[in-house]
């Protein structure tokens, strides 16, 4: 009897259920965030089980990872695609589980990409990146806004990048006025060298991606270059293209 599960995860519970081919729960439990407990659970499923669902929430990277591991086929559900049936009279951590395994089962699930390991380091870098440089523009917006109250004009973006805490003061402002906007320069810088750092990192891993992606194996012979092969590494190739 074909079997599939759905996982509602939480930050620190999940909700395990087991179906079968007609949607019957055969298992259903609500368990603590520990992946041995987990796949304790569905290991008398096992052989049965076509898969496991688990929703693309801030957390599914211990809880995919270890499910693969463990040898379940993991597919990972974009929710925020999955419209629910108009028909659905209750909702709650059981029936949202037990929904994404009728989808599995249904051939309905709209799945998002689960992407690989070693790549997700960089990818939540270049996130984070993202994030910290809309931080420092709500500053530089914060200090555009106490300059037009303050003189119902307006500095440049550019201008304000370049604004120290003694540039601050000698505008002349109130000393609260003042403190406020120094407040906001000083976060600005920090978080503009904060910035800095990230895209550093990320600019060397892209030069390292690239130089990857340069030198090719080309199966039996060795590694290539542009179309041309690396002749350190083929000396019985060469010597048997000049006999």
């Amino acid at each position: 009897m074909k079997k599939f599960s759905g996982i509602d995860l939480h930050s620190d519970n999940s909700l395990v259920v087991v179906s079968d081919e007609q949607d019957r729960i055969v298992y259903q439990r609500r368990l603590a965030n520990d992946l041995a407990g987990i796949v304790q659970a569905l290991e008398p499923h096992r052989e049965e089980l076509i898969g496991v669902v688990v929703e693309a929430t801030y957390n599914w990277y211990w809880l995919v990872d270890g499910l693969m591991e463990a040898g379940y086929c993991v597919h990972l559900a974009n929710t925020a695609a999955i419209k629910k049936y108009e028909g659905l009279k209750y909702s709650g951590d059981a029936a949202d589980a037990a929904y994404l395994a009728q989808l599995l089962r249904l051939g309905l699930l709209p799945e998002g990409y689960i992407y690989p390991r070693e790549a997700r380091a960089g990818r939540d870098l270049a996130r984070k990146r993202t994030r910290l440089v809309q931080s420092r523009t709500a500053q530089i917006l914060a200090i555009e806004n106490i300059l037009a109250r303050q003189t119902g004009g307006r500095m440049k973006s550019q201008e304000i990048k370049r604004l120290t805490a003694e540039g601050v003061q000698g505008l002349g402002f109130s000393a609260d006025v003042t403190l406020a906007l120094q407040a906001n320069v000083a976060v600005m810088h920090t978080l503009e060298s904060q910035i800095t750092v990230l895209e550093e990192r990320l600019q060397e891993q892209e030069k390292r991606r690239r130089q990857r992606q340069e030198w090719q194996p080309v199966p039996g012979l060795g590694l290539r270059r542009g179309g041309a092969l690396c002749a350190a590494l083929l000396p019985a190739s060469q010597a048997f293209l000049r006999a």
